[in-house]
């Protein structure tokens, strides 16, 4: 059973092999029921999960291993039950983050105004969780805890705000005038306190690279509290490049402008595009210098210095939960006590859940072999984590987004895009562009790669849920089921819309992938301009290809004649469908992006901020509130990126920032 295999590469494409994980994974997927081990066996690999877009066949360049400790028992799951192909754990509190629209749902025609000293802080994580006895900022292991109070430390000298969410502002309901304030810099750079505030930064530990990499924790991040809106929605403050907390190991807690300007317009910029993310309120620089050597190669040289301040209800990982069962002992009862926090402030309805829900389900012929939902809270928890990270993925490689470094650690138990780092959108179709120099070796965050790494990541969390004993083998198998399930799901739904198609067509869209590959199409703008094919059979095929001319450059008579053919069959399914043109071309540009953040646009908008304009990174944010809209006067922002945006640095990035 495959989710998706569209198509596989000829000899002369540049090809690498893909970590060995498969939806058989989450199918028949075999689990060390006790011992909790995070160092991978070299002897076992995860079977394949059906990839994305592709199926590269193996080449010979350097992974790096995807492995798992080995299994000791099997458990097959034959079917799903037709109730579960029409049921979602997830909640409206989901939604939270994933409204598109620029008032998140909420009336503010009368909505509540506030000052930064109206804030109504609740401090719940502090209040409800243990936490570290000491309060200062040596680089140690911090155990039997999951924060530690530290205050922000960042030195600070005329901080400017360079750019703050008007969207953001009304999450929590602060009055536009607050951030004309003066001291408005003072208070987002942490050099003065904001009132209620109670900081601290956040214990966890993570996979990096497939291999357990210990005790991380927030080495730059420190979250300044949890606001309650009048609502009741939970939105934890937190401030990017702070200063040094226990976590920061040999590092400085800084941030550089460069990277913080793309932290804060791509956290905007996916949240209009529709996908769940962690968002960003304002972004300051400290007017301080940070020293940083950008690629790796022994040339560090001094960079203005900034924060972010980035918001979500929630900044658990998979590696909170981690970090406390790796350590086992009396550390296993936190992972229990995190869960029951994370249900209780983000997941309520599973808390409330009861067996007239009949989330009851059968994963196989083998005696009690059912799973039921509402008879273990953590189980029903796990699944809606792992249907929430699909469906994340699946949107992820509808807009062409890579992350980057998608270790466990960047992984959120709320299904968003969390920490933004080397991220890129696709430019060229490209199934192996990984945007992350580090990632170069191996490519195991590449964009084809990601539908696989997101189960690998829920195996993960799953086995930790396992090792505290919250969740059986049957019910941490069922949540990896669901993980490929709803990724198939979702990810067949928006390729269907993104064609503008009544249903979806497996083969009609393989060999469109196939054909974007081979001809390096940019996938942005092709979707966009393949609203303007018309259901018209009888065009002359000497014009078939006029509405895509734009973005198939280049091509010879062969690769025009593939082109064609396509466009042809593609005439067909649309003239089948009685879909008028007008209606039609709506829904396709509502589903496919005229703007993205591509790197080139960041860096401008550096460029620009690291001489004292901010005015760019202003404009780039305007432009990505709208990005499915025309927006006349605003088309060079949609324009394929210029020779300069392939130099080191734009093009691919490194993780110093």
């Amino acid at each position: 059973m495959q989710i998706l295999s569209h198509f596989s590469f000829k000899a002369s494409l540049s090809l690498l092999p893909l970590p060995r994980l498969s939806l058989s994974a989450a199918l028949y997927f075999r689990r060390r029921p006790s011992k909790f081990q995070f160092c991978p066996s070299k002897h076992f690999q995860f079977p394949r999960l059906p990839l994305l877009v592709c199926n590269l066949s193996s080449g010979t360049s350097q992974q790096v291993p995807m492995d798992s400790p080995p299994p000791e028992a099997t458990l097959s799951v034959d079917s799903l039950t037709h109730d579960l192909q029409n049921q979602s754990l997830t909640s409206d509190g989901h939604d939270q983050m994933n409204n598109k629209s620029e008032n998140n749902g909420v009336n503010y025609t009368h909505a509540v105004r506030l000052k930064l000293e109206d804030l109504n802080w609740d401090n719940s994580f502090v209040r409800e969780l243990p936490g570290d006895p000491r309060t200062d900022t040596i680089p140690r292991e911090v155990l039997h805890a999951c924060y530690t109070k530290v205050s922000p430390s960042a030195e600070v000298e005329n901080p400017q705000l360079v750019a703050w969410s008007e969207s953001v502002s009304k999450l929590l309901e602060l009055e536009p005038e607050e951030f004309g304030r003066p001291d408005f810099p003072l208070l987002f750079s942490g050099a003065s306190p904001l009132v209620g505030s109670l900081p601290y930064a956040q214990c966890y530990g993570g996979h990096q690279f497939g291999m357990w990499a210990g005790q991380l924790g927030d080495g730059r991040a420190i979250t300044l509290g949890e606001v309650l809106n009048s609502k009741s929605e939970r939105w934890e403050l937190q401030l990017k490049g702070a200063g040094k907390t226990p976590y920061s190991r040999f590092a400085d807690g800084l941030a550089v402008l460069r990277s913080s300007i793309r932290e804060f317009l791509c956290s905007e910029a996916m949240h209009n595009l529709g996908i769940p993310t962690t968002r960003a309120l304002c972004l300051v620089t400290t007017g301080k210098h940070v020293t940083r050597d950008m690629f790796y190669d022994g040339n560090p040289k001094e960079e203005p210095g900034a924060i972010v301040c980035r918001v979500s209800p929630s900044f658990l990982r998979f590696g909170s939960y981690q970090i406390h069962a790796s350590r086992e002992k009396e550390d296993l009862a936190i992972v229990r006590t995190l869960a029951d926090y994370a249900i209780r402030h983000h997941f309520p309805h599973i808390e409330n859940m009861s067996r007239s829900e009949s989330l009851s389900f059968n994963t196989g012929n083998e005696e009690h072999s059912v799973v039921d939902l509402t008879s273990n809270k953590y189980a029903a928890w796990a699944v809606e984590v792992a249907e929430r990270t699909a469906s994340l993925v699946a949107k992820w490689q509808g807009v062409g987004f890579t992350h980057g470094v998608l270790n466990t650690d960047n992984m959120s138990i709320l299904g968003l895009t969390i920490d933004y780092g080397p991220f890129g959108f696709l430019d060229a179709f490209d199934p192996s562009y990984t945007p992350n120099t580090t990632d170069l070796p191996g490519r195991r965050y590449c964009f084809a790669n990601q539908p696989d790494i997101g189960l690998w990541n829920i195996a993960q969390f799953t086995r930790t849920l396992s090792a505290a004993q919250l969740i059986d083998d049957k019910e941490a198998n069922y949540a990896m089921e669901r993980y490929g399930t709803r990724f198939m799901d979702d990810y067949q739904a928006i390729m269907t819309k993104k064609l503008g198609l009544p249903k979806y067509i497996k083969q009609l869209i393989s060999k469109l992938l196939n054909n974007m590959a081979v001809d390096k199409v940019d996938y942005t703008n092709f979707f966009r301009l393949l609203s303007n094919i018309k259901a018209d059979p009888s065009i002359p095929e000497e014009e078939l290809l006029n509405p895509l001319k734009a973005v198939l450059l280049d091509i010879g008579q062969e690769r025009k004649e593939a082109w064609i053919s396509w466009v042809k069959i593609y005439i067909e399914e649309l003239a089948a469908s009685g879909i008028s043109d007008e209606e039609r071309k709506a829904s396709m540009n509502a589903v496919n992006p005229k703007y993205i953040l591509r790197n080139y646009l960041c860096q401008s908008a550096i460029d620009a901020a690291e001489q004292g304009d901010f005015g760019e990174v202003q404009r780039v944010l305007k432009v990505m509130e709208r990005p499915y809209d025309e927006q006349p006067g605003m088309e060079k922002y949609a324009r394929l990126p210029p020779a300069w945006a392939y130099r080191p640095g734009v093009c691919m990035l490194s993780c110093s920032s």
